[in-house]
């Protein structure tokens, strides 16, 4: 029996600090539907937060891209390196789907974490 992916409490990032410390590192990269920063975080599993402005729409709209953002994140934890800080901002434009998202983030955080190696 497979072990269920949950999003559990302490994959989120909640501090400014940590949001500070993300941007700081300046590593990030981007495709079509969402822009990347990442940063190491010295913890054997990998952290997640959100930066949605209002340029994206109203409350309804911003917090259904966070759900679909979280819900890709999610499902791609096993495949994401584990140790790494990220910071998910989507691109304006088209309303994306989890598997767009989902294959997005594989792509993404795998070509930071080579560069930074």
């Amino acid at each position: 029996m497979t072990e269920r992916l949950r999003f559990r409490p302490h994959h989120r990032l909640r501090s400014t600090r940590d949001f500070d410390r993300v941007y700081g590192q300046k590593q990030r990269t981007s495709d079509a539907n969402v822009l990347i920063y990442m940063a190491r975080n010295d913890l054997p599993w990998s952290r997640v937060g959100f930066s949605i402005s209002r340029k994206h729409g109203n409350s309804v709209v911003r917090h259904r891209l966070r759900r679909l953002l979280r819900e890709a994140f999610r499902l791609s934890l096993t495949d994401l390196p584990a140790g790494w800080d990220f910071v998910l901002i989507p691109k304006d434009g088209a309303e994306p789907t989890v598997e767009a998202l989902q294959a997005s983030l594989k792509t993404l955080t795998k070509r930071v974490a080579r560069r930074a190696e």
